[in-house]
């Protein structure tokens, strides 16, 4: 009789917790193919910035920061 209860009482705590979430906004294909993107972008520039922190040959501190601008001119593109 206790673990009917027991088990009662924590299937009404599941459901209160996915009940009191919020609702996930739906997306287009096209909106969620750019938030990905967006995140892809996002990913790389913090690769890119922990990579800048270790480098130490010019060249390649160089090639660095020109990706890490043009990766955030396009994340400033998506706004």
């Amino acid at each position: 009789m206790a673990r009917g209860w027991e088990s009662k009482s924590i299937e009404q705590q599941q459901d209160e917790a996915r009940s009191s979430k919020e609702p996930k906004r739906r997306l287009s294909p096209a909106q969620r193919a750019a938030e990905s993107r967006k995140e892809g972008l996002r990913l790389s520039r913090n690769r890119i910035l922990q990579q800048l922190q270790s480098a130490v040959n010019a060249n390649y501190r160089k090639t660095l920061e020109q990706s890490l601008a043009a990766i955030e001119e396009e994340i400033n593109r998506f706004g």
